[in-house]
């Protein structure tokens, strides 16, 4: 099993910036990739961005590209959500997910479709206009 927490969350206004966390914990041999998610209030649940884990592989959703950056701290079971620029569509919950996927040189599962096995409890994130 593998627990996940997640932090950062809070209020900013349009074009504010905010880092979300997300710590790992318990048999994190098992998974090998991260991602976040988040959910609008009426809304589906949407990926938004992923890595896939010592690989400095990430991956983002088309809405968030130039804007979000994830990254890894692997010392410390840490991965990030940089975002930037932020806009009133980018409130929502925000999930922090972890999995393992198939991952190689010349093919890899896309995490912002994979199924992942764990997830945290959420972090709110509001942007105002």
């Amino acid at each position: 099993q593998v627990q996940l927490v997640e932090s950062g969350g809070g209020s900013v206004q349009a074009g504010g910036s905010l880092r979300l966390s997300c710590v790992a914990s318990g048999d994190t041999d098992s998974i090998n990739c991260v991602g976040w998610f988040r959910q609008a209030p009426g809304m589906e649940r949407e990926a938004v961005a992923a890595i896939y884990l010592s690989r400095n592989r990430p991956y983002y959703v088309d809405s968030v590209k130039g804007r979000f950056n994830i990254s890894e701290d692997n010392t410390k079971n840490m991965v990030y959500l940089q975002m930037n620029s932020l806009k009133p569509e980018d409130t929502a919950m925000y999930y922090c997910a972890a999995g393992r996927f198939p991952v190689g040189s010349t093919w890899s599962r896309d995490p912002l479709t994979a199924d992942y096995d764990y997830w945290g409890q959420g972090t709110q994130v509001t942007v105002s206009s």
